[in-house]
């Protein structure tokens, strides 16, 4: 799943499932960490190989090693600089990993400067309130100016820090306390439109006044707002002003909105979603976005229904997917409707609506099963087309009719998690891809692969991909790793990542039948906002089918027969779960 390090120097070929890989030069060989390695981590697992004859010794400790000589124990770490020497026989390496403090760290004025909020250009409504925070040294006095005013900043009580979203992969995600520096915040209003001037943050500590500058800080007239129109194929709208920020419903191109807050290069839109401001192009002179809606069309395409919303502008649009029901929601509109044509469809028992605020309309589509296969949201003029996919038509036992997508992860430089011995990812990817295509196909399923070779691919060229085909499933392939605090000997298994709940059903459903008709170990199924969990032609599931880190593991993994075992078992189970629904 990740990409740990760079792959060292390597010579000789090893086929592992009809895929070329590599070895190692040298008997003893380390495949990660790379050199000079930095983290944050309290302890770090050293993965790779030796021959299985005789001991591998780490700081002159024995460690246990699978069958094939692998090896991937876990040793705590000191801050600083920690020193492994690893040897077999007569061979020796000794790494270096430098352990890094993970709370803030204060500068010489006493302020951790990745802390000041804010700490770019940002533009409010009036009345609005504006919070600044920073982080500085106990028993300070912190305060902001801005023009002629200064407010000051108290600290504030029990303060912590969120883990990264990786740290749940090891369950290990708890708030950690804040221990080098206490957290101090302060809101005002301002009721005025205007430049307020820079924030300049004030930190006195002693006898000693010292001084930062973060952000500029603008109120809006609410008799000026811009608007803008979303120019990317898909825009990306998010909780917050950042891409740490949680992702809502894409806004398709088009989309109209009236910009109410600014942060650096974000934008706020009204409904309250934020967007690059890249992603948009301005409309000089265009006044707020209010939107008026009346007759509602359903038609019939092959595959799908269209159901047309004829708008005055393009407005943003957000959508929430639940058993048989499917929920469209438009911003910055008011109903003006009284018809609304819908004969009897294949997929759509009925379609409620309800204004739930003065500029807010949900369409609720009640289906006729719990099984959801896929939508696209697109503007034709001003005009919005939401297409719903049928039920791909089947015939029982087999997959005759199907479409899928496989796209086997990483490729060309982008190698993925390595194994002990080197072996990339990528590789055995692109074998078990090939593997299950040739299953799925003699279930009768037509199968796409997003890449047949070793060839790099962008996310976004997979994405768009799947959209292109618009298949009835996609699967991307992976195996797993883990962040440098995770226990890379003990933790094994099959792992099942999606994100529209169209995905759920089916990720649990093969997670389960792989556990069980293997008897492989469980990873878990995660909610996961991946770039190829989140198209939504298909349901789309990202599979993590062992851990390339896991010496005994491994040895699974690149074991031919154990790949056309699982190829089988793949197929098996995806039909099964079709001939289900």
């Amino acid at each position: 799943m990740r990409q740990l390090g760079v792959l060292p120097v390597m010579t000789g070929v090893l086929l592992v499932g009809g895929v070329e890989g590599v070895q190692a030069q040298s008997s003893l060989f380390l495949a990660y960490p790379p050199p000079n390695h930095e983290t944050q981590a309290e302890r770090i697992f050293l993965i790779g190989t030796a021959p299985p004859q005789g001991e591998v010794l780490i700081n002159g400790e024995v460690v246990a090693r699978s069958q094939d000589g692998h090896f991937a124990p876990s040793f705590p770490l000191q801050l600083g600089e920690n020193q492994f020497t690893l040897r077999y026989g007569d061979e020796q390496q000794t790494i270096t990993i430098t352990r890094v403090k993970s709370q803030p760290q204060l500068n010489e004025n006493g302020l951790a400067p990745d802390s000041l909020t804010p700490q770019r250009n940002i533009a409010r409504l009036p009345e609005e309130r504006i919070c600044f925070r920073a982080m500085a040294a106990p028993n300070a006095e912190v305060s902001v100016t801005l023009g002629d005013s200064t407010l000051p900043l108290t600290p504030q009580p029990d303060s912590t820090l969120l883990p990264s979203n990786l740290a749940v992969l090891t369950a290990e995600n708890d708030p950690t306390p804040l221990q080098s520096a206490l957290d101090y915040q302060g809101c005002l209003q301002v009721s005025q439109p205007g430049n307020l001037g820079t924030a300049t943050f004030n930190i006195v500590t002693g006898n000693e006044r010292r001084a930062m500058e973060g952000g500029a800080v603008s109120i809006l007239s609410p008799a000026n707002l811009e608007v803008v129109e979303v120019t990317a194929a898909s825009g990306v709208a998010r909780t917050g002003p950042g891409t740490s920020y949680s992702r809502l419903t894409p806004l398709p191109q088009g989309s109209r909105a009236t910009v109410t807050g600014r942060e650096g290069d974000w934008l706020r839109l009204r409904y309250g979603a934020w967007i690059r401001e890249n992603e948009t192009r301005l409309l000089p002179g265009a006044a707020p976005v209010t939107s008026t809606i009346r007759s509602i069309l359903a038609r019939q395409q092959e595959g799908a229904t269209e159901v047309v919303f004829p708008l005055e502008f393009p407005v943003p649009v957000s959508v929430q997917q639940r058993d048989r029901s499917f929920t469209l929601t438009l911003h910055n509109i008011t109903a003006q409707t009284d018809t609304i044509w819908l004969d009897d469809d294949p997929l759509i028992r009925r379609l409620d609506w309800e204004q739930v605020t003065p500029e807010t309309i949900n369409y609720t589509f009640q289906l006729k099963s719990d099984q959801q296969w896929g939508y696209d949201l697109r503007y034709e003029g001003s005009s919005l087309i939401l297409r719903l996919d049928h039920p791909p038509e089947t015939q029982a036992g087999n997959l005759q009719g199907l479409r899928i997508v496989l796209d086997p992860g990483h490729g060309g430089e982008e190698l993925g998690a390595r194994g002990p011995n080197g072996y990339p990812e990528k590789s055995v990817n692109l074998a078990v891809s090939r593997l299950l295509q040739q299953e799925l196909e003699q279930r009768g399923a037509t199968v796409y692969l997003t890449r047949e070779t070793d060839r790099e691919l962008g996310l976004r060229e997979r994405m768009d991909y799947i959209a292109e085909v618009n298949p009835d499933l996609a699967f991307s392939v992976h195996y797993n790793a883990l962040p440098d605090d995770g226990d890379a000997m003990n933790t094994a298994g099959v792992g099942m990542f999606w994100y529209h709940p169209q995905a759920h059903d089916l990720a649990v459903f093969l997670h389960n039948y792989l556990v069980e008709n293997l008897e492989r170990p469980s990873y878990g199924v995660f909610w996961n906002n991946l770039a190829l969990t989140r198209p939504h032609a298909a349901p789309t599931v990202l599979m993590e089918l062992g851990f390339m880190i896991n010496p005994r593991e491994f040895e699974w993994i690149t074991r031919e027969e154990e790949q056309e075992r699982l190829a089988d078992a793949l197929a098996s189970g995806i039909t099964e779960w079709v001939n289900r629904r």
